[in-house]
């Protein structure tokens, strides 16, 4: 696979580019070898594609974030943040999300868990699948560390985890019906292990919430994460900006105790 650089306009868009000697075509940029347009340039030079200058930078996981393709709606850094914070998800540990679909909680998930760490995703819709495992392939040879990533096809009601993990540290469902799985997916969490889910409105937060407490799960929190932009203001000083403040789901974290 090759080694990826991540070429970043004015305005923040950001592309992410194999260096290659290959023409290939980037939407946005249009057509061009990397490799011999990017010899003998360094993080934070510019360099001009048709009618563009970009600036190349080191891949991280804001860049990965900001030029991941994209086909189903993804979890923001707001929720994901939260959820990883909240949850105690870190180096080393065993985590699996249901509802993978272009991945990008498993961009943040990735990111935390390091190369000692595993990763096991599930996606029921084959055009999510496929659109998330190449932003996950990709994140592998730009990030430093990469857990150990598995990417099941399947309904996580029916697909078999025996032969993936015997025990998850931690388990998020990004699902239109979380809570019929909730006590399958229970017993496969470890002792003070958290199971997250993700909804975007309030009746699936109350079932979810009814499904984890008759699964003997205690509910650790419950609620929404508020975003709220600031700009510059014309006149000096800065202001909140013209958007609405943010709601974006309702996430519930359960813990099994």
């Amino acid at each position: 696979m090759p080694e990826y650089t991540a070429l970043r306009e004015e305005d923040g868009r950001t592309y992410i580019v194999p260096i290659q000697d290959d023409v290939l075509k980037i939407r946005g940029l249009g057509r061009f070898a990397p490799k011999p347009l990017l010899d003998g340039t360094a993080n934070g030079e510019r360099i001009t594609i048709g009618q563009k200058v970009l600036t190349r930078v080191e891949v991280g996981l804001p860049e990965l974030r900001k030029g991941m393709k994209r086909r189903a709606q993804i979890i923001n850094p707001k929720d994901a943040g939260f959820l990883i914070a909240w949850m105690g998800i870190g180096a080393g540990q065993c985590v699996l999300e249901a509802g993978h679909g272009s991945g990008g909680l498993a961009l943040h998930l990735a990111n935390v868990l390091g190369s000692n760490g595993t990763l096991v995703s599930v996606e029921n819709r084959p055009e999510h699948a496929e659109v998330g495992r190449e932003n996950m392939e990709r994140a592998a040879n730009a990030m430093k560390e990469f857990p150990t990533w598995t990417l099941l096809e399947g309904d996580i009601g029916t697909i078999s985890l025996e032969d993936v993990r015997q025990e998850f540290d931690a388990i998020i469902l990004d699902l239109p019906e979380p809570w019929p799985v909730i006590s399958k997916l229970t017993k496969k969490l470890r002792y003070g292990g958290r199971i997250a889910c993700y909804c975007p409105v309030s009746s699936q937060l109350e079932k979810v919430w009814d499904a984890c407490e008759e699964s003997g799960l205690s509910v650790d929190w419950a609620g929404e994460m508020m975003d709220r932009v600031w700009t510059k203001a014309s006149r000096g000083g800065v202001r909140p900006g013209n958007t609405p403040m943010g709601h974006t789901a309702f996430l519930l974290i359960a813990e099994r105790i």
